[in-house]
């Protein structure tokens, strides 16, 4: 069976994004890349976006969106699933992969608060969850112990950003969750992950803390 001609439309910050490009490089599919820019968008992407945000995977020419949908498309026509064989706990993932979303929220009201206390509740959230990840956390290195899975690569951009904002502004988010702070250390250190975002990421990413109109520009050292 021929392969896909596969084609990410990407944004050069989006943690969603970077879920579908670490599945393609962990797959190691071959893909092609073209980034936006969100805040003028081609006309021809709405065409292919209904919810008018990427990522979206055009395969053959033809659209996909969501960034979950996309990765487990990806492991679908790629052999090797990520998830595990057993239904139910292919589920349970499904469930964490959830909550990871739900974190990624929390991580965009975060950056973007512009009043101290908008930032606090923000962090309190992250790091409520961050203790409830904690609590479900094995021996490693990955979330369901050696193998890495589909919700590595689901919590892998978040931790990315969680990382960055630490190295910015001095803040911990895992002072109190040492096994989940082993798995964002080994994420990162994952090929595919270091893969997953473009070469000028770090620079984009300063400039997107430094914003002069949000709380956490003002803690950046």
């Amino acid at each position: 069976m021929k392969a896909p001609r596969l084609k990410l439309i990407s944004f050069n910050l989006c943690p969603f994004v970077q879920r579908a490009r670490i599945a393609l490089e962990e797959k190691e599919l071959e893909h092609e890349i073209e980034y936006i820019d969100l805040d003028m968008p081609p006309d021809w992407f709405f065409d292919i976006s209904p919810m008018e945000k990427v990522p979206v995977l055009l395969v053959d020419d033809k659209p996909l969106f969501e960034s979950m949908v996309i990765c487990e498309f990806i492991d679908d026509i790629s052999g090797n699933t990520l998830y595990p064989k057993d239904p139910f706990k292919r589920a349970q993932q499904r469930a964490w992969i959830a909550l990871g979303d739900t974190m990624l929220g929390s991580v965009f009201n975060l950056k973007n608060a512009s009043t101290e206390s908008d930032f606090k509740r923000a962090k309190a959230a992250i790091i409520d969850k961050l203790d409830v990840l904690e609590e479900e956390m094995t021996d490693g290195p990955y979330f369901a112990g050696k193998q890495f899975g589909m919700v590595d690569i689901a919590y892998a951009p978040l931790f990315r950003i969680l990382t960055g904002i630490t190295r910015y502004t001095g803040i911990n988010f895992y002072a109190d969750v040492p096994n989940v702070s082993a798995w964002a250390e080994q994420l990162l250190a994952t090929p595919a992950v270091k893969a997953s975002v473009p070469d000028d990421f770090e620079r984009v990413f300063e400039a997107s803390l430094k914003r002069p109109d949000t709380a956490i520009s003002k803690m950046i050292k």
